[in-house]
Formats: C-alpha cells, structure tokens, sequence
C-alpha cells in the first residue's frame, strides 16, 4: 500500500505527462506481479465496487473525530471530497503503521474483500482502527477505495506508454490484451508483459478506433471520393462478436451487453464462426431511429421482458468487419472491409431486410453499385437483390437464421448505409437533413484507412450537426466538488411558462476560470434561500445553453429532457424576461 500511495501522490501533483509516465514506469519495474496487475486495472479506469455508504463513513467519522454531526456535515461541503475530509480530521492519529508487508494485494482481496461481507455494525471499529493507524497518504487513497472514487488524473493512453516503454512491446498490442474483463492478478501481469504472441480470448473484443471532431473546412480533407460518408448513429456503440458458437456484445465502455438485446443475439446466431463486427445498438422502429431516450430505458436491464423489448425494438446498425473466419482484419483497408461487411449481410434474406427501411430515405445509399445520389427504392432494392446472388473469394454465406429468431421484417442485425456525392457542397447538403432522420450529423472515414487503436486524428471524423440553443435563466447553484468545491459551478437553469420559470436543465461546464470566479462572486451576494447545498438566487442571469436532443419525459417537471446540455456563452446582454419559453423548447421534442 504504501508503494501504491507513494504512487498515487507523484501522479496527483505532477502535471506533465512524460513525469507520469516514467512515475508508472518505475513502479511496474519494482512491483509484485499482483500489485502491478491492480495497479494497472485502476489507472486504465477500472471500476473497484463501493463497499461502504457514505452515509455510514460520515457516521463513523464523528465517532473517530469526537466533532458533532453538524460540524462533519459542513467540513464535507466545504472539502468537496469524503476520502479528503476523512484524511484530514483523523489520519494518523492514534496507533502505529501497519508492517511495510501489506501489499495492494493484500488490502484489496483480503482485508477490503472480508470488509465487505460484514454488516455496517462490524465494519465500524474495523475502518476507525485503519483511520488511526494509517499515514495520511495511505488513509486518504484507502477511502478512495472504499468509497468506490479512486481516480487518478492519467488516461489509459498513457499507462499503454508506460507498458510499452517497460516491456518494448507495441501500444497496439497492450492495448488489445487490456481490451474486455482484465481480471487483475499475477497470472494476467504475466499475460500482458509476455512478449511471445498469445492465443485470443474467444471473449475478448478489439480496442475501438475513435473518430475526431471535424473543425476545418472539409475542403482541407482533399477529393471528396477520397472518404466514405456514412450517418453518426445516436445509440451505443458495440462490437458483435460470434466465436465459438457463442455471441458477445461488448460496449465502448468495456461493458459486456450480453443478456440486455436478446434480439440482436438471436440475429447473430445467422453470422459464420470468427465474425466480429463494429457498429451502433440503436433504438429502431423499423424505418428510422427511435430517440436515445428510449433506448436508455432498455441500457440497464440485465434481461428485458417482452414489454420492454416491444417498447423499444433494436438493431445493431453494422459499419465496420474487424475480424473473419477468425482472422483480424483490421489492417486492411476501409474499402475492402467494407465490402466484404456488405456481402457478409446481404447474403441472407433474414439480415438483409432490415436494410431497406433506411435505404427509402433520401440520401442514403450502400454499396459501390448503386448510385447513392438517386432516392429511387426500387433501384435501391433491386441492387440488394443482387447482392444476394454475388459471392467474393473467401467469403461464404452465413448459415439460415435459426428458428426463433427475428423475422426478416424485424430482424436486429443490419448495415450502416453510405452516402455519395460528387463534391463537399453536395455531401453538406445532405448533412442537413441529419436532425430530421434523428441522427447526429455525419462520419467522414479515409476509404484506405486501416482500423486503428483509440482517438487518431486523421482518418476517421465525425462531422457533426450544429447543436440546438435556447436562452434559460439561472434559478440554482451548488457547489462542485474535488478542486472546486469553494466554487458555485453546478447550475439550474429555466424557462419561462405561463409567467412562470420552470426548470429544465442542469449545466456545469462552459464558462472559463474568470467567468466561474465571476459568477461565484455574483450567486453569493444574491442568494434569495438555502436547501442544503444548493443555492436559489435572483433570477436576473441569462445563458445562452446548447445540447444535442430534445424529448418528452414525464419524469421532468418540465415534461422536457435535453441531451448533454451545456453553457455556450453568458447573455449579459439579454434581461430575463428575454429568455426563451418552455413551448419553444417543446416544440423542438419529437
């Protein structure tokens, strides 16, 4: 633990990346196989579960301190941060250091892991007895694990450069052997640094390629035939994988979705042994995308019922072949994947109907055949037709649908269709119609790209749709935390409706360093009342906030829920009567 601290503290204060990277380094150079393993799995962003309440450490933490209730209450808020106000009112106070032996390893699978099986009662003297004798930087990084908040201020990227600088193994390769259920142990260490080629998990999925924001001309990209142009889908990214008789369905985030789109797994079971695919899980109502907020409905069921899948009908819109017949293809080039991704789907009517919902609206196209600048279905249905009768080297029809599964009209599994035009005018013409289709905008892809690992700009940009705005008053104010938490930067914002402001959206980025000491200063000395941590002030301040979708919920007091909402610029110009009325933001929801 103490090593893991040590580490812990040089990563928090250090602000240059090359100081961090030799700083992880270091610490894998010297650290048990098992510490490393941990190590690893919590700096890459690996989730260690919560295993006490909050709300019980606060208890606990009068008892150690002596100081009334009230008193902890206020230090919280003031702190920002639980694990810090622990460390600060008891760390090191009473007993001795524990022996130098206690490993990470050992903190987390034994002691934290036996913590967790006790009741709130046992817990108590247990972690009071940890407050007391453990040093400040070891107390403080132990209730970051307690409380389930470890973080530290490195990405992923840069632990993968520390690895490869240790082990002179390539960052590509780290970073596909840390892709899906790294368990931490020894064992894994070994696997991750071994420098021969090991064999592929069957449940392992590739590391994603993430496009960049396109913020120049797309003139600067060169020959518009250059790129393939395809919808940014509004759902989850996925990769399907079918291996071994078996199909996953692994998120971007490293979660695994089995279970949660039964009906996308039904579709799969048609794909041949060794195919895995990349593309978005989308909310479909058989002719175009159903809102994200549908599709969040069904996110966090492990194993949706019937209602819940007629709800809300899925599809996995396909747009990338990462590996075939068992064998990665991910260094071949975008024009070949795709062609071979088409001809994969299209050689089975069971996943091929699905495909000509989204082909009947204008713009949309797929293929090299067809001409994607003619809105004519028939002519668009016709070349899929013959696409079922073509066949490439190597590439082999996948077997019937089974029974069971999806009918052709409903079937889950489908193509991303591409978009043509002869200029960049032309393909920004047909961006324009993204919001009406209920897509994000469009994704611009190099045709003889190479699918690579993480955000390399490039290759692949995602061209987005210019946000919605409304002009909302300011109504609350709370108190951010960590670093911020003696500032006001959580803000509640509101719309005018029958005389009336109603609240509707929660923004906390947008303003720089001046204007957030700015505003602070302003939510201070116009406080109307307090409810606990949030402040109701003068609704006299205008913002301009931008988001990326509007819908309906009856949860909101509003009846309206925004998408990443966000602060575009403080309308100091603007009174609040000049604000915007729910009705308009109403009138936007679909």
């Amino acid at each position: 633990m103490r090593a893991f601290a040590d580490l812990y503290t040089r990563l928090d204060q250090s602000t240059a990346s090359s100081d961090k990277v030799a700083a992880m380094r270091e610490y894998f150079e010297s650290a048990p196989a098992a510490d490393a393993a941990w190590e690893v799995h919590i700096l890459a962003g690996g989730k260690i579960k919560r295993l006490v309440r909050s709300g019980d450490l606060r208890s606990w933490l009068v008892l150690a301190s002596g100081y009334p209730q009230w008193l902890i209450e206020d230090t919280y808020a003031h702190v920002g941060d639980l694990a810090e106000t622990i460390t600060l009112l008891v760390a090191g106070k009473h007993g001795p250091e524990p022996p130098p032996s206690s490993s990470l390893q050992h903190w987390i699978e034994l002691e934290l892991a036996t913590l967790s099986r006790l009741t709130p009662e046992l817990q108590s003297p247990i972690v009071r007895g940890w407050w007391a004798s453990l040093p400040r930087d070891q107390c403080f990084v132990l209730n970051k694990l307690l409380t389930g908040a470890l973080r530290v201020g490195v990405s992923q990227r840069l632990v993968i450069q520390a690895l490869a600088l240790l082990t002179g193994l390539s960052r590509e390769l780290l970073a596909h052997r840390l892709t899906g259920d790294f368990r931490p142990s020894a064992s894994a260490w070994q696997a991750l640094i071994d420098p021969n080629e090991t064999a592929l998990d069957a449940d392992q999925p590739y590391p994603f390629f993430l496009a960049s924001p396109l913020e120049s001309e797309t003139k600067a990209l060169g020959d518009v035939g250059d790129w393939q142009a395809e919808w940014k889908w509004d759902g989850i990214r996925a990769q399907l994988l079918r291996r071994e008789g078996k199909t996953r369905l692994w998120s971007r985030g490293e979660e695994r979705l089995d279970g949660r789109f039964p009906e996308i797994e039904a579709a799969a079971a048609a794909l041949p042994e060794g195919t895995v695919l990349d593309g978005e899980i989308l909310g479909w109502n058989d002719a175009a995308p159903l809102p994200f907020a549908r599709l969040q409905k069904r996110i966090g069921r492990l194993k949706p019922g019937p209602k819940a899948v007629a709800d809300c009908p899925v599809v996995f819109m396909a747009y990338d072949l990462l590996e075939w017949q068992g064998q990665d293809w991910r260094e071949r080039p975008l024009s070949e994947r795709r062609r071979a991704l088409e001809e994969l789907l299209s050689a089975s009517p069971a996943l091929r109907r699905a495909e000509l919902a989204p082909l009947l609206l204008p713009g949309f196209g797929s293929g090299s055949d067809v001409d994607r600048k003619s809105a004519d279905p028939a002519e668009q249905a016709r070349h899929y037709q013959s696409l079922e009768h073509r066949s490439s080297a190597g590439v082999a029809p996948p077997k019937p649908a089974p029974a069971g599964a999806m009918p052709p009209e409903r079937t889950a599994l489908a193509i991303s269709p591409t978009l043509r035009a002869g200029n960049w005018p032309e393909l920004a013409a047909q961006r324009l119609q993204a919001r009406e289709l209920g897509v994000e905008g469009l994704m611009l892809k190099r045709r003889d790209s190479r699918y690579q690992v993480g955000r390399k700009r490039g290759d692949w940009w995602k061209w987005k749709i210019d946000p919605l705005t409304i002009d909302a008053v300011l109504i609350y104010a709370q108190a951010g935390h960590g670093r911020r938490s003696n500032l006001y930067t959580d803000y509640t914002f509101a719309l005018w409706h029958q005389g009336q402001l109603v609240p509707f959206a929660k923004a906390y980025s947008g303003l720089d360093n001046a204007e957030i000491a700015r505003l602070d200063r302003w939510i201070r000395a116009h406080t109307l009342e307090r409810f606990g941590p949030v402040r109701s002030v003068a609704a006299e301040q205008v913002f301009e906030l931008a988001f990326e979708g509007v819908n309906r919920s009856p949860r909101h007091k509003s009846g309206i829920a925004v998408r990443f909402p966000r602060i575009i610029r403080w309308r100091t110009d603007k009174r609040p009567q000049d604000a915007d009325q729910l009705d308009t933001l109403a009138r936007l929801a679909q």
